[in-house]
């Protein structure tokens, strides 16, 4: 993720830094889903959530000014407490037709406050979730939304549609070090994201007015 934000602000232009940096959002994505299978209070876990997104909001606005005019976009906080809502009100839906077009809607939502990654993180944090236990449905589904996420940007910047495709091919990636998830617990890091996530954002900010 810093990877890419270094590569963001600081390169200003589409580097190494960016293709490693994009392994990052499939990855977090997934440990998402999985802090809500393992969570023991879920609306704890979205206040929690909810905190840590609005205190990250103002450095996301500032990190966004390096490179871009459009600053009115809310951070992949955000994204991640629309999936788990999506998730969690599938979960608790009866019916399984109306639970999946609150996902969709949840999607739509996502899309139209402009969170970080929109519909497509939603969508990728719900297929995680549904196939959990299904390895292959899981990294199918999650590779066809990104053809389809980073294919619409390919056609909509044609001129810029090599870089898209290698981002796709890198997020594709990071779906390997998810197969390889064991299940088990690793160590109690997740403070450490949510402090380090709005910490380095301000800092690249104030770091691309000096250089």
């Amino acid at each position: 993720m810093a990877f890419d934000h270094i590569g963001l602000t600081i390169l200003n232009k589409l580097s190494f830094f960016n293709l490693i940096g994009r392994l990052s959002f499939p990855i977090f994505a997934f440990q998402a889903t999985e802090g809500y299978v393992h969570t023991k209070n879920f609306k704890n876990h979205i206040m929690k959530l909810l905190l840590f997104a609005c205190i990250s909001q103002i450095p996301f606005m500032l990190f966004i000014s390096t490179f871009s005019n459009d600053i009115f976009s809310l951070n992949v906080l955000f994204t991640f407490i629309l999936g788990l809502l999506a998730i969690y009100f599938y979960d608790k839906s009866t019916n399984k037709l109306l639970g999946t077009l609150l996902v969709l809607l949840f999607g739509i939502i996502a899309e139209l406050l402009k969170t970080d990654y929109g519909i497509y993180g939603v969508f990728l944090m719900f297929v995680f979730y549904i196939f959990k236990n299904k390895k292959f449905l899981m990294i199918l589904s999650s590779i066809i939304l990104m053809i389809l996420y980073y294919g619409f940007y390919a056609f909509k910047f044609y001129n810029l549609k090599i870089i898209y495709i290698l981002y796709m091919l890198s997020s594709c990636f990071s779906l390997f070090f998810i197969s390889i998830y064991n299940k088990k617990e690793g160590p109690k890091m997740k403070y450490l994201f949510y402090i380090f996530y709005p910490l380095h954002l301000l800092i690249l900010y104030l770091a691309s007015k000096f250089i």
